[in-house]
């Protein structure tokens, strides 16, 4: 009895082994990774980072820009990639550091407006 028990065993491993291979397709290509999406990941990063300057400003940009092709080619046929989370991520932390970026640099403008408008009122007081 425990021979057949260990050939029906068998069988229904060889069984299961050979079924799940058939629902894989045979020709599956594997998913190659989305190009540029770590280096837009550590450019979103950096912009955060650095958006108390003006460094920030410039990488956000650059990040934004080195991402729209590997975003459109995602878009077009996503089961052959890989990596667009962290693509995505790289993406929107360009934005975020964009902006951060884009309001310090306003920041610095109103400042230095005040500080030469001040200056000029100033020196037209100490003249008179």
């Amino acid at each position: 009895m425990d021979f057949f028990i260990s050939i029906i065993t068998f069988i229904f491993t060889i069984t299961k082994s050979k079924l799940s291979s058939l629902y894989k397709p045979c020709f599956m290509p594997d998913k190659q990774m989305l190009p540029n999406a770590t280096t837009v990941l550590v450019l979103g990063i950096c912009s955060i980072v650095f958006s108390c300057f003006f460094v920030g400003l410039v990488l956000g940009i650059i990040g934004l820009v080195i991402a729209s092709k590997p975003r459109k080619m995602y878009k077009e046929t996503p089961d052959l990639y890989d990596g667009y989370s962290s693509l995505n991520a790289g993406y929107i932390m360009s934005i975020i550091g964009t902006a951060l970026g884009g309001l310090y640099t306003i920041y610095w403008i109103i400042w230095v407006v005040i500080l030469g408008t001040a200056s000029a009122s100033l020196w037209h007081f100490n003249n008179y």
